[in-house]
């Protein structure tokens, strides 16, 4: 019977996944243009960072509320799916968006990362619930590996689009690929569906408690919350990577070639995703010290180099940060908080997060346009210094595992 509830366990993390992966066709693809495309329409850098900044607040404070949702209805299925069909509407909406309808695009934006914010909270939850059979660190890496496909396969997709329609601007033919995104987004709809008829009730992966434990903001998780706040604000998003490269290395890297650079760094991604996601089971939040070490100096490649092998090695690095973000961290969530109130934490933590986030994106997006040496070194400084608290967060976890 064991073994039959995990295999069935790692099919729901599996199926999931491959909703997943699809859906980041649609949101990465967009991602990977729409920094280009906001610059094209009249938006200035600080503007990009504002907004960015503002859709990531948006999306992670209303989380809190659809955490909360989840926690006390326990419908995770429709909370799931009215994010999803939300989220996915307004990227192919993106086509309809005139030449200088910058303000309309921003607003999309915002609504899209309303409608994440509504479908996260209880979608890792109920992941989560199978992770508890097969490893959190393990199931929240398999399921950024399969999102990165995504990530990868999406770009990929609008460089062939570009290269086959070559008339028109080059606002117009980032119009189409928007357009064109409503294919994937279909296609992730549809696969939700034949989850959710498989797997009607995904809490029954998780035993629950014999009695209902609340959640507790013990030190431990208020330590974690601090780092991941200063990783957060130092992160920067990639729409403002992308604005900066369209700018500045167009001799290195045209518009048509865009795409592919997010692909590659979704690529490594999955990668470090999934690798991060097994060693975190075994070596716990140390594991984070060395995905922030090695993200932190991204910045300074990306908007200092000048060369096609320093902005592919920030890239790269961009993306070894990005995977350790979407799997360990939430990862650790999933081992901080109990069951019957892990969608209030997984709300938490991405409020925390998205606030963070937003002041981050505005501060470095304005800095942008002052001086790039001190964005950049504000950026790597603010990573660093999220590692003490990790390193304190882990060794009260292994504090608490030696008393238990």
């Amino acid at each position: 019977m064991r073994k039959k509830a995990m295999s069935r366990a790692m099919l729901f993390i599996l199926l999931f996944g491959i909703v997943s992966m699809f859906s980041d066709m649609t949101k990465e693809s967009a991602e990977s243009i729409r920094g280009a495309f906001l610059s094209l329409m009249g938006a200035s850098a600080a503007t990009i960072g504002l907004v960015s900044g503002l859709g990531e607040l948006a999306g992670y404070s209303l989380r809190i509320v659809s955490g909360r949702l989840a926690d006390r209805t326990r419908k995770y299925w429709p909370i799931v799916m009215a994010g999803y069909c939300l989220e996915l509407i307004t990227i192919p909406a993106l086509a309809l968006v005139g030449e200088n309808g910058w303000i309309a695009a921003c607003v999309l934006l915002v609504i899209q990362k309303a409608g994440k914010a509504i479908k996260k909270p209880a979608k890792d939850t109920v992941v989560s619930f199978a992770a508890s059979q097969e490893g959190a660190g393990k199931a929240f890496g398999l399921q950024e590996l399969l999102d990165q496909f995504g990530a990868v396969l999406g770009p990929l997709l609008l460089y062939v689009i570009m290269l086959f329609k070559t008339e028109g601007s080059t606002f117009e033919r980032y119009s189409f690929c928007f357009l064109a995104l409503a294919v994937p987004a279909v296609i992730t709809l549809t696969l939700l569906i034949v989850t959710r008829c498989n797997f009607p009730n995904p809490e029954l992966f998780e035993p629950d408690a014999k009695e209902y434990v609340p959640l507790k903001a013990d030190k431990r998780f208020v330590l974690y919350i601090i780092g991941i706040c200063l990783f957060a604000f130092g992160f920067l998003d990639y729409s403002l990577v992308a604005m900066h490269v369209s700018r500045t290395a167009s001799d290195i890297i045209s518009a048509e070639v865009l795409p592919l650079l997010y692909s590659a760094a979704m690529l490594v991604d999955a990668v470090a995703a999934l690798l991060f996601g097994y060693l975190y089971d075994r070596w716990g939040m140390k594991v984070l010290v060395v995905s922030a070490i090695v993200s932190a100096p991204f910045s300074f490649l990306v908007f200092l180099g000048k060369s096609s092998l320093t902005l592919i090695a920030g890239v790269v690095m961009w993306g070894i940060g990005m995977g350790a973000q979407e799997s360990i961290l939430k990862a650790a969530v999933t081992d901080m908080t109990p069951k019957s109130s892990r969608a209030t934490g997984f709300g938490i933590f991405s409020l925390a997060f998205g606030v963070a986030w937003f002041l981050g994106s505005w501060t470095l997006g304005a800095l942008y346009d002052v001086n790039l040496t001190l964005m950049a070194s504000v950026s790597a400084a603010c990573q660093l210094l999220a590692i003490p608290f990790y390193i304190l967060s882990s060794g009260l976890r292994n504090k608490s595992r030696g008393s238990a």
